[in-house]
């Protein structure tokens, strides 16, 4: 009997708000400079290079800031763009790192009635997040925190554990108390969520909110709000 519901944070519960060629044009125009957009692509493409390899064992939160920080003042000066660098790169980090994610992003708006429904239900509730900081100061700024009995974020210093690897749902499990036959896991990313789940004996539901997945696994939503009704 399923007692529990997992889900995945970023792209399930949240979003951001706007791109970074939208946050980069408003910056643009306040600094009154010019971007070269035809080098716009490639300057991504290096910005984000490599950024998913943070080992979470070896993570440091002061490091991954500063090593973020050099890489936009690298992608803004890659631009054409040579003054006022580092200040428009610490603006560029706000509107768009994890770091401020209250600021930069949003909660989906079927997040907090399908909570409700969850958690009045009886279920209990938990985050499980490949995440590069400790999640609860966020989810509490959200107003999402209460309805939550564990909140699992992959580099936090207690976890160190990334999905698909088993540890980090193993750590939820413990820190909810509950098997893995009375967890379901919803999430959006397949490899990471439904393969991470599976790997632990969980039953994966995925999230498909722009309908490009619907082929990928047989047990699939487009809505959080088809939870309460599909666990019923």
């Amino acid at each position: 009997m399923i007692k529990t519901i997992f889900f995945d944070f970023y792209e399930t519960l949240y979003f951001h708000k706007r791109t970074l060629e939208e946050n980069l044009r408003r910056i643009a125009t306040r600094y009154c400079v010019e971007i070269n957009w035809e080098r716009f692509e490639t300057a991504q493409e290096g910005l984000f290079a490599d950024t998913a390899v943070f080992d979470p064992a070896t993570y440091s939160l002061m490091e991954s800031l500063m090593t973020t920080v050099k890489r936009e003042c690298e992608f803004i000066r890659e631009l054409g763009v040579h003054e006022h660098v580092e200040q428009m790169a610490w603006e560029l980090l706000q509107s768009g790192h994890f770091l401020f994610a209250e600021n930069s992003g949003a909660l989906y708006s079927d997040v907090v009635p399908t909570l409700e429904k969850l958690r009045d239900a009886g279920f209990k509730l938990a985050i499980v997040s490949n995440w590069e900081s400790p999640l609860d100061p966020l989810t509490e700024r959200l107003g999402i925190a209460e309805y939550f009995d564990a909140i699992v974020a992959s580099h936090d210093v207690r976890v160190r554990s990334e999905k698909p690897d088993p540890h980090i749902f193993n750590y939820a499990l413990a820190a909810v108390g509950v098997s893995a036959e009375e967890v379901v896991h919803v999430g959006d990313t397949y490899e990471a969520d439904v393969v991470g789940a599976q790997g632990v004996g969980i039953r994966p539901i995925l999230l498909d909110r722009d309908g490009t997945q619907a082929s990928r696994w047989k047990e699939t939503i487009q809505s959080l709000s088809e939870l309460p009704e599909l666990l019923a």
